[in-house]
């Protein structure tokens, strides 16, 4: 076990692992631009399941006056109850960051909480084996026990990070496309088809360009047909998202079917601040981006640059330095020699 700890941290090899951990994300990266059409029609067919779920637990509330509500079906379920955990690690913005990340339902909320149990003590344990059994860098105890429990407290925030990771880029990628989705969805209101047939078809227009907005709109048809109120269907739209150019246009046409008011000229506004808000956006990324190139510039740009200018420079001196070392050489010579 020693002599393989010390293979994994000769210094060749960690560059050999670095460079093969790079190619390997690349290959995923490119596989995952490859499968965004199975990734759109598996999300389409997630929410066509959910629309098929409502439609029937909406004909059990007529039938029987109960609730629509979801059933866990994780396999984390009962060894949640068991030790109380959704107590234990009692989170309350938990269902609303599940929801912002694309996980809908109490069987993500289980899994959540069995990972967010289970991780600190499996970092933990590795990080302990690592230490303690391995030995890994000859540390001190007491720096072995700080990162021991580094590794712990790491584990128990990890859930949290992947989530909020997910949830940006899942909201990243809705902004960028919602824009031109609510100028879409403007000309089919405006040409006379009812908001359900707008959104349905703008969720289609919408879906190579984001499938996580062809996935909201197709959820938000779907929960228009079935809730209750048609205002919580735009306030789940608003709260999974989470942005506030998308709680904006929810609010506004909720009051557009409250008041009676033209929804057109609501979506005319509506889309006209969006449009506003991500140009402002690329404008601030375009502001800072030449503070963010200054590391990089110093680190790579510059040493090259004063190689390329300084290194004739410098060989030019060496050899001129050279000649002189090589000039009294030749001019004088030893006395023997001489008198010869």
């Amino acid at each position: 076990m020693t002599d393989f700890a010390a293979f994994i941290m000769t210094p060749g090899n960690l560059v050999f692992g670095f460079v093969a951990v790079l190619a390997f994300f690349s290959l995923l990266t490119l596989g995952q631009s490859l499968t965004s059409g199975d990734q759109l029609d598996k999300r389409m067919k997630s929410v066509a399941t959910r629309r098929d779920e409502l439609r029937r637990l909406s004909r059990q509330t007529v039938k029987e006056g109960s609730s629509l509500r979801h059933t866990d079906t994780s396999p984390y379920r009962a060894l949640v109850e068991k030790l109380n955990l959704k107590t234990l690690l009692e989170d309350p913005k938990v269902v609303d960051n599940l929801a912002t990340a694309g996980f809908r339902g109490p069987k993500p909320v289980s899994t959540f909480y069995f990972f967010r149990f289970a991780m600190p003590f499996v970092l933990g344990a590795i990080a302990a084996f690592e230490m303690f059994v391995i030995d890994i860098g000859h540390y001190p105890v007491q720096i072995k026990l700080l990162i021991t429990v580094g590794a712990f407290v790491i584990g128990y925030y990890a859930p949290n990070i992947y989530i909020k990771n997910l949830a940006t880029k899942r909201r990243t990628s809705i902004m960028q496309a919602f824009p031109d989705s609510l100028d879409l969805l403007l000309i089919s209101v405006e040409a006379g088809m009812s908001i359900e047939t707008a959104l349905q078809k703008v969720a289609a227009e919408m879906g190579p360009s984001s499938i996580e907005l062809a996935e909201e709109l197709s959820l938000l048809v779907a929960e228009l047909s079935y809730l209750p109120e048609r205002r919580m269907a735009y306030e789940g739209l608003s709260k999974r998202t989470n942005h506030p150019g998308i709680k904006a246009v929810c609010t506004a046409m909720v009051q557009a079917e409250k008041y009676g008011t033209p929804l057109g000229t609501a979506l005319r506004v509506m889309a006209k601040e969006n449009r506003e808000m991500r140009l402002s956006a690329a404008e601030k990324k375009a502001a800072a981006l030449p503070a963010q190139l200054t590391v990089p510039m110093i680190v790579f740009f510059l040493p090259v640059l004063f190689l390329v200018i300084l290194g004739p420079v410098v060989l030019r001196i060496t050899d001129m330095q050279k000649k002189d070392h090589a000039a009294p050489m030749i001019g004088d010579r030893p006395a023997a020699e001489q008198k010869k």
